[in-house]
């Protein structure tokens, strides 16, 4: 499999990451031996990248993943996970916390020193591992705390998880620092405040929509930012065309984004060519990103994925795209 370095952090990472957050019991209930041969799979078909975060099913996604990591020993592979919420063991989980199952523990917010320490030592204990390559700072954007709060959150993580982060980074506990969240102008905030290595920015570049194109992935290039993308299919939607039920941002796609897609779409069967085939290599065009992380909750999602990187587009695809207006002219497509 392709490699890239992420950003100035030296680390080699696949083209082709693993997303471990539908592990946590994103949307359904998945099957233990299922989900740990899921990240098996990815494994075995050359994916070196894996991405977690205690999140996701309050530490199900790095249970499940470290359980994988011991069947397989892979002899090389880039761990990501983030830091932003601690476990409390004795205190049920509230309903309705955003994942159908998982581990039944309370989850909170803390962004202090004293919090990231925590955090890294419980998911270290949740796989099984001894070190972890890569740590994010988790969720500080208004998506998650609402714009009455952000500026708070956004002080608090870089006084003290930040600081936290670092101090491993400079001791060479971890190799690499950055940010994991849903919106391009809170990675401009920290890339301005911060000495990050790299972000995992999700939903806010993909073939629907480029947000992130104006200011941030052009720093991203100039500051040598490595950016994972997530969210490439914008929860789902461009992987299953404008269907009912398809998902957007987590949620019911709206009319608007069902008529894009649709359009979109349009584009590609003119062209023989799968929409999801069209997202994953357009996303992985742009000069500012090393790896697309995408999620699976089945091996044969991983083959399907695996097939999807070697896909031919013709260039006559992209062009016909920006002639419609469906995609900005300014953005790189693929070679």
């Amino acid at each position: 499999m392709d490699t890239r370095i992420l950003g100035k952090s030296g680390v080699e990472v696949s083209e082709h990451g693993f997303g471990g957050a539908p592990l946590g019991d994103l949307y359904s209930i998945i099957d233990e031996a299922v989900a740990v041969g899921t990240v098996e799979s990815a494994l075995r078909n050359g994916v070196t990248l894996l991405d977690t975060s205690p999140l996701y099913g309050h530490g199900m996604s790095e249970l499940r993943i470290g359980a994988a990591l011991r069947r397989v020993r892979p002899p090389k592979f880039v761990l990501c996970t983030k830091i932003g919420r601690v476990m409390d063991p004795f205190t049920r989980k509230n309903p309705g916390d955003g994942f159908v199952g998982g581990v039944e523990h309370l989850a909170s917010f803390d962004y202090s020193y004293d919090g990231a320490m925590r955090s890294l030592e419980q998911s270290l204990l949740r796989m099984g591992l001894s070190h972890i390559d890569v740590v994010l700072i988790h969720d500080v954007d208004v998506w998650t705390h609402g714009a009455a709060m952000i500026d708070q959150r956004f002080r608090e993580a870089v006084s003290g998880a930040y600081k936290a982060l670092d101090r491993l980074r400079q001791e060479k506990v971890i190799r690499a620092v950055g940010v994991g969240v849903n919106e391009a102008d809170m990675c401009m905030r920290f890339a301005r405040e911060c000495d990050i290595d790299c972000v995992l920015l999700a939903g806010r570049y993909s073939l629907l929509e480029q947000p992130a194109a104006a200011e941030f992935l052009p720093l991203a290039v100039e500051r040598r930012i490595g950016v994972m993308l997530g969210g490439v299919f914008n929860s789902g939607i461009l992987a299953t065309g404008p269907i009912p039920g398809a998902k957007y941002n987590y949620k019911p796609a709206p009319p608007d984004v069902m008529a894009k897609v649709g359009q979109i779409e349009a584009v590609c069967r003119a062209h023989n060519v799968a929409l999801a085939d069209a997202a994953l290599r357009f996303a992985l065009a742009h000069p500012a990103v090393s790896s697309v992380v995408l999620g699976a909750v089945a091996p044969s999602e991983i083959e399907r994925q695996r097939q999807s990187f070697s896909a031919k587009i013709p260039a006559a695809l992209w062009s016909d795209l920006k002639a419609k207006g469906l995609l900005d002219k300014s953005c790189p497509v693929p070679a």
